[in-house]
This record gives C-alpha cells, sequence and structure tokens, in this order.
C-alpha cells in the first residue's frame, strides 16, 4: 500500500512506481469513483472531439454528393 498525502490544494501526486504500473503517463487522465471500499482511481482514455458549425456539415454534404458524382460516372467494372 502506499499514501499519498493532498496538499493545501487539494491536489495529489501519484508516485511513479504507480503511474508506471498503471501506464499512466505525464499528461495521462484516471478516472475517480467512490465504492463501498473507498476511492478508486482508474486509468482514462481521453480523444478529443469537434463540435461541427453548420457551415462545417455543409462542406461535408457537399463533399459527399461530389465523390458521390465521380463514383457513379466512373465505368462499372465486372
Amino acid at each position: 500500500m502506499t499514501t499519498i498525502q493532498v496538499n493545501e490544494r487539494g491536489s495529489l501526486t501519484l508516485p511513479k512506481s504507480l503511474r508506471k504500473k498503471l501506464g499512466i503517463e505525464r499528461g495521462g487522465v484516471v478516472m475517480a469513483e467512490l465504492s463501498t471500499e473507498g476511492l478508486v482511481l482508474k486509468p482514462a482514455v481521453s480523444f478529443p472531439i469537434e463540435l461541427y458549425s453548420n457551415e462545417r456539415v455543409e462542406e461535408f454534404d457537399k463533399a459527399d454528393s461530389e465523390l458521390g458524382r465521380y463514383l457513379n460516372s466512373k465505368p462499372k467494372r465486372r
């Protein structure tokens, strides 16, 4: 068992040995969950997301239409 001290800002630092065992790298994300046994920390994965404006969605629609026209204009192979 490892003891971790919480600083005055409420932050804590996971020791390098624990981070290494869990595969948590610098800037990594950790999920915290309360259980009947106490606090459980688990490595997490995060993915950046992009929210599309209506204009951006229209660009995608236009590109899809152009691709569809191009594919339909090609002779079919047998």
